[in-house]
């Protein structure tokens, strides 16, 4: 299981930082965003093996879940 922020919306948001700077703004003045969406991913292959059950309402609650 992984919960973590979401790997395309850092990209879009770091191709935003790569725009401002190239147009000539200095790196020291922008702003550190903090990530604003997260995804959760479970892994039942992984679960299984290890001989743990995962709640129903946990699965429908996932973003993405590996078989």
């Amino acid at each position: 299981m992984s919960f973590g922020p979401n790997s395309g919306d850092l990209y879009r948001r770091a191709a935003s930082y790569v725009d401002k700077i190239l147009k000539g703004a200095k790196p020291a003045d922008l702003p550190v965003q903090q990530p604003t969406r997260f995804e959760l991913v479970i892994n039942l292959k992984t679960a299984r093996a290890l001989g743990l059950e995962v709640p129903p309402t946990l699965l429908v609650r996932a973003d993405e879940v590996i078989e």
